[in-house]
């Protein structure tokens, strides 16, 4: 059993306490990822993620600061105006940070249990289209990886296809860059002579901000790198990371439909660990990489339990932005006064 608050005062998180914009400005820090959902396994790495109270000359003057950021211990920790913009979006990636439980916090300020007690403030119905984005995301990454060894070179093409399309649907609505001028993709008789068929781009664009010019063609070029990678992999890690996509897949799902139902958070899914760590332990997984009938029997149930939570829910359409924006004054004058 990991002792995480030991963990925490070795030399290796001295940034913890030595960076000005952390000590004691940090008001949350606790576990992130699959020990966050007690889905971890003997090899699951160790994932802090924090909050930090903004400094005055950020609040005052002209000094800019969203998250700071360990490689080396796979630590971020947000500012507190930065977690605020993505708890509004209902960030599946942020609202974690406010569902933990009691012992899987290391570090909780007075100002940090104000945030988990006004949690309610940022949950909307707008988690149903965060969380089921990321949750489709998940399902083509599954489909992806299924996919890359058993399709013949032009389905495979076509599939590749289909995922650059989404990747880029989900760009254009983050990003609501569209109108600067457009994208088509298509398949065609293959330039490069180890292909039966290629897509192909035509693009125009006038005007376009050059940083998320380079973001949408990274975006694309990330699914196009995943399927170079045939060959060249190992199994049991592809298996490993299978099952990992499939389980996140509906552990998604299920923190989805606790917001909507419940109007809560809840990232420690002890009550699902079963089904999760069963879906992780390959239960569901065949020989040919393809999954049983049974996995998606379970993610059908899950499909139809988020679309009627989103018909049902008694969330808002959108948060309260005059009472977001008095808890948000309050925690930022308190910045001011106590540092």
């Amino acid at each position: 059993m990991i002792n995480f608050k030991t963990l925490m005062n070795t030399p290796q998180y001295d940034f913890l306490r030595t960076n000005e914009r952390l000590g004691k400005r940090i008001i949350l820090l606790g576990l992130g990822g699959s020990y966050a959902y007690g889905t971890n396994t003997e090899s699951s790495d160790i994932d802090f993620r924090g909050i930090t109270l903004n400094m005055p000359s950020d609040l005052l003057g002209l000094t800019e600061f969203e998250q700071y950021e360990d490689e080396h211990t796979d630590t971020v920790i947000y500012s507190f105006n930065k977690i605020v913009r993505l708890l509004l979006e209902c960030n599946p990636n942020t609202c974690e940070i406010l569902g933990l439980d009691e012992e899987q916090y290391l570090i909780k300020t007075p100002l940090g249990q104000e945030l988990i007690d006004h949690s309610h403030l940022f949950l909307s119905k707008r988690a149903a289209k965060s969380f089921g984005g990321y949750a489709s995301a998940q399902l083509r990454r599954l489909q992806n990886a299924i996919a890359r060894d058993s399709m013949p070179q032009p389905k495979r093409e076509q599939h590749i296809l289909n995922s650059v399309s989404n990747a880029l649907e989900d760009f254009n609505r983050r990003y609501e860059n569209s109108q600067h001028g457009s994208i088509r993709l298509y398949i065609d008789k293959a330039v490069n002579p180890e292909l039966e068929t290629e897509i192909f781009v035509d693009a125009t664009y006038k005007h376009y901000p050059l940083r998320d010019y380079e973001k949408m063609w990274a975006t694309m070029s990330n699914v196009i790198r995943d399927y170079d990678k045939i060959g060249k992999r190992n199994k049991k890690k592809d298996d490993n990371h299978l099952n990992k996509h499939a389980m996140h897949l509906i552990r998604l799902f299920m923190m989805a439909i606790d917001i909507l139902e419940k109007g809560i958070i809840q990232t420690h899914r002890k009550d699902d660990l079963d089904l999760l760590l069963n879906i992780r332990n390959g239960e569901f997984l065949k020989d040919d990489k393809t999954f049983q009938p049974e996995f998606y029997d379970i993610l059908s149930h899950y499909e139809e339990r988020l679309e009627k939570a989103t018909k049902e829910s008694t969330l808002p359409d959108n948060p309260d932005m005059e009472k977001v924006e008095a808890f948000v004054e309050y925690v930022n004058k308190k910045a001011l006064e106590d540092f």
